[in-house]
């Protein structure tokens, strides 16, 4: 079992852990998903039919803005969120969002491109305030 540290920007939300959903994909909360089931719904996303539910989302960067971030508080609010999403470059607004639904989210990665540093099925500590995100394979 390998432990990897990744270093990046300080973050919103508390510190989490859970096991990592990961696409080089971008990421819309009103465009991507069926917000009801906690599945991708759109069928040209990369991760269709997947569960976002509990995991640690690992995405590109966000697409949309304030119907989006609302939808993370939303989504929280009835248990159906991811419990984290690391980006590669996240936007102020979603980054509110996050901070609303008192979700962890992190972005810019130190070492690089987030998406290619964690794979599907790595168990993932985010600790945004610390700006360090943990990975065991």
């Amino acid at each position: 079992m390998a432990l990897i540290e990744l270093k990046c920007h300080l973050g919103v939300g508390p510190k989490v852990s859970g096991t990592a959903l990961v696409t080089d994909d971008n990421f819309s909360a009103r465009y991507d998903l069926d917000r009801i089931k906690g599945i991708f719904s759109r069928p040209q996303h990369k991760l269709a039919g997947e569960s976002y539910v509990d995991r640690i989302l690992v995405v590109n960067t966000a697409k949309g803005g304030v119907a989006s971030a609302w939808m993370l508080h939303e989504m929280a609010s009835r248990g159906m969120a991811p419990r984290a999403i690391l980006f590669n470059t996240v936007n102020p607004i979603l980054a509110q969002g996050a901070a609303l639904a008192n979700m962890a989210m992190c972005d810019r990665f130190a070492d690089g491109d987030v998406t290619r540093l964690i794979m599907s099925g790595d168990e993932v500590e985010v600790d945004p305030a610390n700006g360090i995100v943990r990975v065991t394979r």
